[in-house]
C-alpha cells in the first residue's frame, strides 16, 4: 500500500491530527472565563485538566480492549471520534449548566481523543511501512501544534467571549 499512495495522505493525516488534539486544552484556554460564568472554584482547574486525562486513559483502554480500531475502519474511528470530540467541546457553551456538566463533556472528550491521537497513529503506520519515523515525527509535532493551538486562538481572538475559541477549535 506504501508504494502507491498518494502524496497527500500525509498532509491529510498531520492537519486531522493537529484539528483533532486542539481539543485536548480548549477548556484550559478558557478556564478563567469558564470560571467567572459558571462561578468555579479556583481550583476548578486541575479537576476540568484531569477530567480530560481520565477520559482519555480510559477511552483508550476501552478502544485497546474492544480492540476498535482493528474492528472498523480507522479512518471512520478517527473522524467519528474527531466528530463526538468536537460535539462534545461545544456542548460546553450550549449545554453547561455548571461543574459537572462541564467535567463530563472534557471527560467525554477525552474519551474521544482516545480515537484521534493513537488511531491517527494507526493509520500512519497502515500507509506508511517506509519512513513511518519521520511521518510520526510529523504526527507528534501536530499533537504539540494541537494542543497549543486552544491557547492561540484566544490570544488571537482578544476581548471576544470565550465561546469562541470553543467553536474555533
Amino acid at each position: 500500500m506504501s508504494s502507491s499512495r498518494p502524496w497527500y495522505i500525509l498532509p491529510i493525516i498531520i492537519f486531522a491530527q493537529f484539528a483533532g488534539t486542539s481539543l485536548w486544552f480548549a477548556g484550559n484556554a478558557v478556564l478563567p472565563e469558564l470560571q467567572k460564568a459558571f462561578d468555579l472554584a479556583p481550583e476548578s482547574l486541575g479537576a476540568i485538566t484531569s477530567s480530560v486525562q481520565l477520559g482519555f486513559i480510559i477511552g483508550t483502554l476501552l478502544f485497546a480492549f474492544f480492540l476498535i480500531a482493528d474492528r472498523f475502519s480507522p479512518s471512520k474511528v478517527f473522524f467519528i471520534c474527531a466528530l463526538l470530540g468536537a460535539l462534545f467541546n461545544v456542548s460546553i457553551y450550549f449545554f453547561a449548566e455548571g461543574f459537572t456538566t462541564i467535567l463530563v463533556l472534557r471527560f467525554l472528550t477525552g474519551v474521544c481523543l482516545a480515537g484521534i491521537y493513537p488511531v491517527g497513529m494507526k493509520i500512519s503506520a497502515d500507509w506508511y511501512e517506509k519512513g513511518l519515523g519521520k511521518a510520526l515525527g510529523y504526527l507528534v509535532g501536530a499533537l504539540v501544534l494541537g494542543t497549543a493551538f486552544p491557547h492561540l486562538v484566544k490570544a488571537g481572538l482578544g476581548d471576544l467571549p470565550w465561546s469562541y475559541v470553543l467553536m474555533t477549535v
